[in-house]
């Protein structure tokens, strides 16, 4: 597998660096974040940095991990490693002849980059927190799950005693309370009703093995709730954006549920093709643990709400 390291530099505006990838090269004309192989011998920060210099004439010497994941090409197998780079000198200028574009985040069309840099776009996208409403959702409680999930986090409407009117209903309500919501409500299993209501879905795992494709637009959302390897693969197959890997620790509601533990979803999350939340006896404060483990954040219900 060649290990390969990415660079996401975003200037003041929020606009993130793309690179073209040269004519007669492989997967040419298409945009990607600029890095390169590493050397032997090499650490992913070592390998970037000097990829950066040789490529856009920066000193990079700050970095933070965004995601690391396999990906598998008919000719190659890479291991890609992307890191924010928060701290460089100089102005990226196109020292290889790639062209260069500022693009913000909201525009980069995954269609026109590489497959392995897709999640990349995925992960830059996705807030940290991940908030599941509690089964016995009121007006009161939802407006605390508004209050919890702020202005970034995502927040799952899941309502196992209700009928899709009364899903529909409170959507509704939610929607009307804070439009802006829309583009990080995410409904439970209902793709139906989600594609009506223009919101996400998260998808439950017998659902996996039921898709072919993708069930919404590039647009909305797709999670998928995953408890091992093989549910995993099968979230990127049918084209999820994330998914949630649970139970982490013991808990409550799935007390025969055994746990992963974090060393065990940290192997899971290491092959893992997506961006990937920790879910199960975690809460906001476990989130510095969950990226230590390669995760893209946290995701629970009572620990948020």
């Amino acid at each position: 597998m060649i290990e390969v390291a990415a660079g996401v530099l975003t200037d003041g505006g929020g606009r993130v660096l793309l690179m073209q990838r040269l004519p007669g090269k492989h997967l040419a004309g298409l945009w990607e974040f600029p890095g390169g192989k590493l050397e032997p011998g090499e650490t992913i920060e070592h390998a970037l940095a000097r990829e950066l210099r040789e490529e856009l004439g920066i000193e990079a010497h700050a970095f933070a991990p965004l995601i690391s994941l396999p990906w598998r090409y008919p000719e190659k197998s890479v291991r890609l490693h992307a890191l924010r780079v928060i701290g460089w000198r100089g102005e990226p200028q196109a020292h290889e002849g790639h062209p260069l574009h500022w693009t913000p985040i909201e525009a980069m069309d995954p269609v026109q980059m590489p497959p392995a840099d897709r999640p990349i776009v995925a992960a830059l996208r996705l807030p940290a927190h991940y908030l599941i409403t509690p089964g016995d959702l009121d007006a009161l409680r939802a407006g605390a799950c508004l209050e919890a999930a702020g202005g970034s986090s995502l927040l799952q409407l899941r309502l196992p005693g209700c009928g899709r009117d009364e899903v529909r209903s409170m959507t509704r309500q939610l929607l009307d309370c804070a439009p802006d919501l829309r583009r990080r409500l995410l409904l439970n299993h209902d793709i139906e009703l989600a594609r009506e209501l223009g919101v996400g879905v998260h998808l439950r795992a017998s659902q996996l093995r039921e898709l072919q494709r993708r069930p919404l637009p590039e647009a909305q959302w797709v999670g998928a709730s995953c408890h091992g390897a093989d549910e995993l693969e099968s979230a990127v197959t049918i084209g999820a954006d994330f998914a949630t890997l649970s139970p982490v620790r013991a808990t409550s509601s799935h007390p025969d549920a055994s746990p992963l533990g974090w060393n065990r979803f940290a192997e899971l999350v290491r092959e893992a093709r997506l961006p990937t939340y920790a879910l199960g006896g975690v809460g906001p404060d476990d989130l510095e643990r969950a990226r230590m483990a390669g995760a893209q954040g946290v995701a629970g219900i009572r620990a948020f709400t």
